[in-house]
């Protein structure tokens, strides 16, 4: 199952999407090709899959952000029971 997603702005500075993850869904395999903050609008638990398959958790509170720079490439999936969710917005 793929995790759904919603562009709520797209202009010449950002893109900003919003990201829903049902129980068992992800993201599917991407790089990150531009710097990027992600703001959890849920708290939980999701599992990235790395390049060489390496699998961690990582926990996430709902309203704590946090920022990567581009080059990030991985699978997102919740493991959780509950839906996911978060904001993603791109620096472009």
């Amino acid at each position: 199952m793929e995790a759904t997603s919603t562009v709520q702005v797209d202009n010449e500075r950002v893109l900003v999407t919003h990201w829903r993850l049902a129980p068992g869904a992800n993201t599917g395999f991407h790089v990150h090709e531009r710097d990027y903050v992600v703001i959890p609008l849920t708290t939980g638990v999701l599992r990235l899959e790395e390049p060489g398959g390496v699998v961690r958790e990582v926990p996430l509170e709902a309203g704590a952000s946090y920022a990567k720079q581009a080059g990030v490439s991985h699978n997102t999936f919740n493991g959780g029971e509950q839906e996911f969710s978060f904001v993603e917005v791109e620096l472009k």
